[in-house]
Formats: structure tokens, C-alpha cells, sequence
């Protein structure tokens, strides 16, 4: 199985498609990418971002799809309206199977990573060939235009995303606050099915790319064949393990990364939930 990951490079490798490669490496799934902008950061900042060309980060996409047969896409920093254009362009050819869209528009730190002019473009062109879209709080407040403050937000933010055309829309709430760790699942448009994934929260600062990484497992599972809500639940389960498994981890003075490949957890299968920390 192959899969795509379309996003930003980080140099200090927790997030971007340093994530993505580690996660469809630790799931079983051949990673592929496009590089859509190098960025110069570790866990406490972004200290600079240069975005690629547009055609060149197309012709990475058309390059890899022209020799490997890519099962499942994701999308992560996308930086400016010109890479969305030409991400959407093939998109919409029908060129990236099993989308999933990771609408990265500000890093864990705080730092904007996407061009204000190009959310238009993820509303009107990208997210309407999603077959799953996950922002998390912030991105979801930014894409339905509201204030999220509690679980019944999320539902009604996940409802005005929806209009737009993805088939799932994910609102991850790892930053609610509480006990719980609780993201909002919609399938089947604005009127559509309704889930709730929970997990327990695992108090730690070294949560630095667990949206690429739950997109990149989501992605993963889908690259293997399996039907969106089993892919939602296994990239959970696989998420919850890797925050755990780095949870006491001192890499760093800020945000620390995941344990993807399970290094402090071997008595847990890859991809398998711990027991009693996830459930739907």
C-alpha cells in the first residue's frame, strides 16, 4: 500500500511530513510525498517558512502518481493560496484517491502557517473533494466562522463545515480542556450522521503534531483498504498511543513529539487502542 502526504517540511521533525512519513512508516503503509514549504522550526517556534512553487509542488504530486500506485492522499500545510489552487486543480481531476484534508492554518506555537486569502479557496475548491476534513479548534473556528467553547459548538461547527462538501468532517477537541479528549465525527453532510470519539486526556506538553499525525494514520488506515469510521478509529487509537508513549519525554524546551513507532509502549500493537483509553 502507498500513500501521499501533500505538506510542509519541519526541521525539527514532530510535525509536518516528518510526522506523516513516520506514521504511514509505523502503520505499514509506503510513504510518498510532495513538499510544500520548508520551514525552519523546533519545539518552541517557527522561525521562518518558504513556500514552494506552485507547479513544482504539482509536479512533485504528478510525478509520484505517474509511477506508484497512491491508495490514499493527505494534505497538511498547504502555505498559500497558490499551492491550494493547484492541490484543488488535481483534486478535482480525481488524481488524489481517499483525501484527507488536514487544514493546517496555524502551528501548535502559534504561528500562522497558511496565507489568510487561501481559506476561500479550501471552502470553495478543496474541501468539497474531501472524503474526510479534521481541523481542530482553532481551524474549525476559523472555517465555520464561529466561537467553539464546548462539545455542542463543535457539533454545530461541524455542520456548517460540512455544507461545503466533504464527506466527514473531523472536529478534533484536544484543546477543550477537561478530563475527556472528545472529536466530533459528521458523515454524510450537514444532516448527517453524528459520532463522538473519546479518549481519556494524557496530561503532557509534548503534544507537537498530533493533528499531521492523526490525518497521516487516518490516511494510512484508508490506504489499507478500510472503510472511513474503522480509519477515524484506528488513527485515534494510534494517536492516544503515541501521546503516551512520549508523554514523559524531555526532547526539547517546548512542544515535544510523538512516540510514533511505539519505542516506549512495546507491549501495545501498533494501531491497536490501549485498553479503556479509547472508546466511541
Amino acid at each position: 500500500m502507498v500513500a501521499l502526504t501533500i505538506a510542509g517540511s519541519d526541521s525539527g521533525g514532530g510535525a509536518g511530513l516528518q510526522a506523516d512519513l513516520k506514521t504511514f512508516a509505523a502503520l505499514g503503509v509506503f510513504g510518498t510525498c510532495a513538499v510544500t514549504a520548508v520551514t525552519a522550526q523546533n519545539t518552541t517556534s517557527v522561525a521562518a517558512s518558504v513556500p514552494m512553487e506552485p507547479g513544482m509542488v504539482k509536479l512533485q504530486v504528478e510525478t509520484v502518481l505517474s509511477d506508484l500506485s497512491v491508495a490514499a492522499t493527505k494534505t497538511g500545510m498547504l502555505a498559500t493560496s497558490g499551492i491550494v489552487r493547484a492541490v484543488s486543480e488535481l483534486a478535482e481531476a480525481g488524481r488524489l484517491p481517499r483525501l484527507v484534508v488536514d487544514p493546517v492554518l496555524v502551528s501548535t506555537t502559534g504561528s500562522r502557517l497558511l496565507d489568510e486569502d487561501a481559506v476561500p479557496l479550501y471552502l470553495e475548491r478543496l474541501l468539497p473533494c474531501a472524503d474526510v476534513v479534521t481541523p481542530n479548534l482553532r481551524e474549525a473556528r476559523l472555517l465555520a466562522g464561529m466561537s467553539i467553547t464546548d462539545r455542542e459548538e463543535m457539533v454545530e461547527a461541524a455542520r456548517k463545515i460540512a455544507t461545503f462538501g466533504p464527506k466527514t468532517v473531523v472536529i478534533k477537541g484536544g484543546h477543550l480542556g477537561g478530563a475527556e479528549s472528545p472529536d466530533v465525527v459528521l458523515t454524510g453532510g450537514a444532516d448527517g450522521e453524528l459520532a463522538v470519539m473519546e479518549a481519556k486526556r494524557i496530561e503532557t506538553a509534548n503534544d507537537h503534531g498530533t493533528g499531521c499525525t492523526l490525518s497521516a494514520a487516518t490516511a494510512a488506515f484508508l490506504a489499507k483498504g478500510e472503510p472511513v469510521e474503522d480509519a477515524l478509529r484506528g488513527a485515534k487509537s494510534f494517536v492516544t498511543q503515541a501521546i503516551s508513549g512520549s508523554a514523559l519525554w524531555s526532547l526539547g524546551k517546548g512542544h515535544g513529539p510523538l512516540d510514533h513507532f511505539g519505542w516506549d509502549a512495546p507491549d501495545r500493537a501498533v494501531g491497536n487502542p490501549p485498553s479503556g483509553e479509547v472508546a466511541t
